[in-house]
């Protein structure tokens, strides 16, 4: 099975996430995602490193796949720029580097100034930046110049003169189905977050429609969800550390529009207990993950990335690693 480690930049160093990942394949994990992230979600998370300078370290001490799952190629960056990071990446280790998309949060876009859209308009910018990076790789590949006019970015004659003999995959974040849709008749894959079965169920569903308009089977498209959880020796300490370190699991209004950490920390000190319970997987036992997990993969995802919420980080690396990667099958 194909279950990766979810390296969290926003929570800890540079140096310590790459350390973590390695243990993480040491024990059986056998990928890494990393977002793209300006800002941590909270003050107390205290790190947001550069996921581009991170990734290549992370594959220098490690053999599995890699991508940023996401970045946002709308506001801070040109999509020019991410193209040429992603096939940098790609060139440098063959065959292990995938390149996830998303639209974006204020958390993250909003620091370089620009007005901040309604989410209808950032998905439309998301896809013109997903063609602008197609056609890159494509001409580059091919050894040609290519340029792009459209509504929102414009491309000068030109090409990525580093290229892999492979473009990497584009996947894109979606988590709804109109964009669910949208990505199966354009990208390669879909990335999205857990959540209800039923909500999941939909995602795949729209994917796999969207596939089928354009002639491709959603079977063979790569379908990546990252599952946040807290595991802790005892159900107290999981629940004290999904308390602590992820109350935003428990907020329920959206977080695209939230432009601080400061903001994120005011706003999560409503969060109970019980805003958690069908939010995030928290428990001491083993097994209740493994079945969750479980789940992802008979729903139809062929890559699942963890995130333990506790800083309890390698105990529960090992812990997995024995007791809950061997026992999920497909």
């Amino acid at each position: 099975m194909h279950i990766g480690y979810a390296a969290m930049l926003e929570r800890f160093a540079p140096s310590e996430a790459v350390e973590l990942a390695a243990l993480a394949e040491s024990h059986g994990f056998r990928g890494v995602m990393a977002a793209d992230h300006f800002q941590p979600w909270l003050p107390r998370h205290g790190q947001s490193a550069f996921v581009w300078s991170v990734l290549p370290a992370i594959a220098e001490h490690t053999t599995g796949d890699i991508g940023p799952g996401v970045t946002t190629p709308t506001y801070r960056w040109h999509p020019a720029m991410v193209a040429q990071a992603s096939a940098t990446m790609a060139a440098m280790y063959p065959g292990r580097h995938w390149l996830g998309i998303g639209s974006g949060e204020a958390l993250n876009e909003h620091i370089v100034g620009r007005y901040w859209p309604e989410a209808p308009e950032r998905i439309n910018r998301m896809f013109e930046a997903v063609d602008v990076i197609k056609k890159l790789f494509t001409a580059s590949a091919a050894g040609r110049d290519v340029r792009h006019s459209g509504p929102n970015f414009k491309l000068e004659s030109t090409r990525l003169w580093t290229m892999p003999d492979t473009p990497p995959e584009i996947l894109v974040a979606a988590g709804g189905p109109v964009t669910a849709k949208r990505a199966g008749r354009t990208v390669d894959g879909l990335i999205t977050m857990d959540a209800p079965p039923e909500r999941l169920e939909l995602l795949l569903a729209r994917f796999a429609e969207g596939a089928r308009e354009v002639g491709r089977d959603a079977r063979r498209m790569p379908k990546v969800l990252q599952f946040h959880l807290s595991w802790a020796p005892t159900d107290e300490e999981a629940l004290a550390n999904a308390m602590r370190e992820w109350p935003i699991a428990g907020m329920r209004i959206g977080k695209g529009d939230i432009r601080s950490p400061f903001e994120f920390e005011q706003l999560a000190r409503g969060v109970r207990p019980e805003d958690l319970a069908d939010r995030l997987t928290i428990s001491s036992d083993p097994d209740v993950h493994r079945a969750a997990i479980q789940r992802a993969f008979d729903l139809g995802f062929d890559r699942v990335y963890l995130h333990n919420v506790g800083r309890n980080q390698a105990e529960w690396l090992e812990v997995f690693g024995r007791e809950v990667l061997p026992k999920v099958t497909r």
